[in-house]
């Protein structure tokens, strides 16, 4: 969410970073009244801040006239520990991982109440994935989600469960069901969705401990076709990967599953 920037004395930083944060998942693309708007700016100074960020790479503007979120800041983000860190450690990993089951694979993390996918691994191409590296969906419709949804602090827990949104036919919105799955990925060590975040694709995912062996910092997970017959098979070469992955982290890590 933008914050409100157009009290007197905002400091310059903090309205480019009112542009830039008016940027997410449901609004990729701004023409400059509607990024004004969100980043509550008055339309020139909007205009002002963004050319500069364009200049330094950080938006790029269309030929169209809209902004979009520039390659520079993609850059930069990269450089933070929880990017180069776990992305590093885990990739020969989910290599593996993704030449034993040729199933699209994901690594992903909690960034408050969603899912911020670091890496993706495409598996087969008749599976329908919307995920793309950087990208956030829901915790209650994805296997990788409804893992870190089971360990994230009671506070999230209750934030999301009070605002399950319905994705497919399929997707769990009652909050007393959900609670019962989340009981269940604590107690079998893993989850599974079928066609809850998108038709024709079931996932199954598990959970990536630090060295210390109980906090959980990520999920590692499998997308496919059918789970049927295969899950068996799936949540063991999950397992395999995340222990690898897990062993292979600092003791001092730290909590990685996102703020909040």
């Amino acid at each position: 969410m933008a914050g409100n920037t157009a009290t007197p004395g905002a400091s310059v930083v903090s309205r480019a970073l009112a542009v830039l944060s008016a940027f997410d998942e449901d609004h990729r693309s701004l023409a400059l009244t509607p990024l004004a708007r969100r980043a509550h700016l008055p339309v020139p100074t909007a205009y002002r801040i963004a050319s500069e960020l364009v200049a330094g790479g950080a938006l790029t503007r269309r030929a169209s006239g809209e902004y979009v979120v520039g390659r520079r800041l993609w850059d930069i983000g990269l450089l933070a520990p929880v990017q180069t860190g776990l992305r590093q450690i885990a990739s020969p990993f989910l290599t593996d991982l993704h030449a034993a089951t040729r199933a699209t694979v994901h690594l992903a993390i909690r960034d408050r109440a969603q899912v911020l996918y670091l890496e993706r691994i495409s598996g087969n191409a008749s599976v329908p994935v919307v995920s793309t590296v950087g990208s956030r969906l829901p915790l209650h419709s994805t296997g990788v989600g409804k893992v870190l949804f089971a360990y994230a602090p009671a506070a999230v827990q209750e934030e999301v469960l009070a605002s399950l949104s319905r994705v497919t036919p399929y997707t769990v919105t009652s909050a007393a069901r959900m609670r019962r799955q989340l009981d269940r990925v604590r107690r079998d060590g893993y989850a599974t969705t079928t066609e809850e975040m998108t038709l024709g694709a079931c996932s199954a995912a598990v959970p990536i401990r630090a060295a210390d062996g109980e906090q959980v910092v990520a999920a590692l997970g499998v997308v496919v076709a059918d789970l049927r017959r295969d899950r068996p098979r799936l949540v063991t070469a999950l397992r395999v990967a995340a222990q690898g992955i897990g062993r292979s982290l600092q003791p001092t890590a730290g909590d990685r599953s996102g703020p909040g």
